[in-house]
């Protein structure tokens, strides 16, 4: 807990005992979802679907979504670390979250300012490769990325994206000669692998599937631990030898640590239930992603546990503090 916010939150734990709980109280003034991307995506869908669940459960307070884009979303978060600790400030962010963690110094400490609130939504990534690649499956990409002399491009949306990481990764436990291309978002990389000026992406299947689909693009395995539902007979990494080897990007609601207990229970129950409703799901689905809504402390727990990962995957590739 940080030092600035213990005396009050000493304070507020003693008042409980003779006043109504926060989350009775809760919410007591307008709420702010800091979104610290541009506006649309997921991120920033999902973030939208929460406004709107908030305004229906709690008319009486507008809730206004915040777009703050930069530093790899280092900013908008910063604001949320700042933010009182009540419930009124929450952060809907993505994997870049824990893998900026791990990669480089923050103006906060992604694990001890912040509380976790829930999961949202998982998205898979898959291995995907322009047809004219003369390779059919995993064992062979390897191999012909291995034979060229300089090694095989791939492609990423920028330095520390899950797309990024997902090729240091799989570089690091195959051994695999792959050249890290940056792109500065999906559209560009689409064009690019379509086009075949580059020949290997580790793509989000909300953005590639359809391509996978019409033949545009040929998939050779999933970064997930089991099968996709939608791809069957595609398979993952883990299971043609490479166990251990999981990365799914994945949007969470975060709120700055020492947020009552029973606040963020209040929120973790609105948000799953939003989550659980047929019309969210359906369009959440839509958009290539896995609904999740986990508690509190299963997040928490999954987050710690990515933080570390990508900490180490990063110290592996020599980019931890480079970026």
């Amino acid at each position: 807990m940080r030092h600035a916010h213990a005396f009050a939150v000493a304070l507020s734990i003693a008042a409980l005992t003779s006043a109504p709980s926060a989350a009775q109280t809760f919410p007591s003034h307008p709420i702010e979802i800091m979104v610290p991307f541009v506006a649309g995506g997921t991120t920033d869908s999902i973030a939208r679907m929460i406004a709107q669940r908030f305004a229906d459960r709690w008319p009486h307070q507008p809730t206004v979504v915040n777009n703050r884009p930069g530093g790899g979303g280092s900013i908008g978060a910063s604001l949320v670390a700042k933010a009182p600790p009540d419930g009124h400030t929450l952060l809907v962010t993505t994997i870049a979250f824990a893998i900026n963690a791990g990669m480089h110094k923050q103006p906060y400490d992604a694990l001890k300012d912040f509380t976790a609130v829930t999961e949202l939504a998982s998205i898979p990534l898959m291995l995907v490769v322009h047809p004219s690649l003369p390779v059919r499956n995993l064992k062979e990409f390897i191999a012909y990325a291995n034979a060229q002399p300089n090694g095989l491009d791939y492609a990423s949306s920028g330095p520390g994206t899950s797309t990024h990481l997902a090729g240091e990764m799989f570089k690091t436990m195959t051994g695999a000669k792959l050249v890290h291309v940056p792109f500065k978002g999906n559209a560009e990389i689409l064009n690019a692998l379509l086009g075949g000026h580059v020949k290997a992406h580790f793509a989000l299947t909300a953005s590639s599937l359809q391509y996978v689909r019409n033949g545009s693009l040929r998939a050779l395995a999933v970064t997930t631990e089991q099968r996709l539902p939608d791809l069957p007979d595609v398979p993952t990494i883990a299971e043609l030898g490479y166990p251990g080897y999981e990365i799914s990007s994945w949007q969470a609601v975060f709120v700055p640590d020492g947020t009552p207990k029973d606040v963020v229970k209040t929120l973790n129950n609105e948000i799953v239930a939003m989550l659980k409703t047929p019309a969210v799901d359906a369009r959440i689905r839509r958009e290539g992603a896995v609904p999740i809504g986990s508690t509190p402390e299963q997040f928490a727990q999954r987050f710690k546990n990515e933080v570390e990962k990508w900490a180490q995957v990063a110290k592996s590739a020599g980019l931890a503090g480079t970026h």
